[in-house]
């Protein structure tokens, strides 16, 4: 049965994997949608990981400055 392409290419855009899964290659779709996720994943994670260094890091940045300024009085 013929599948449409454009509807192919939406479906992988909205999420990678699908599009192979509608035109029958599940198995590869399926492998898509898996890596997919563990990407994000790993994306979010650095990410996350980062927003808490940088906090930290602006944390102390403040704490650092206060002091300076309080031992210079």
């Amino acid at each position: 049965m013929a599948k449409n392409p454009i509807i192919a290419a939406i479906l992988s855009f909205i999420i990678p994997g699908l599009g192979e899964i509608y035109v029958g290659k599940t198995m590869m779709g399926i492998v898509f949608v898996i890596v997919a996720l563990i990407l994000s994943a790993a994306i979010y994670m650095v990410t996350f990981y980062a927003w808490i260094i940088y906090i930290v890091l602006w944390l102390y940045a403040i704490y650092d400055s206060y002091t300076s300024a309080k031992a210079l009085e």
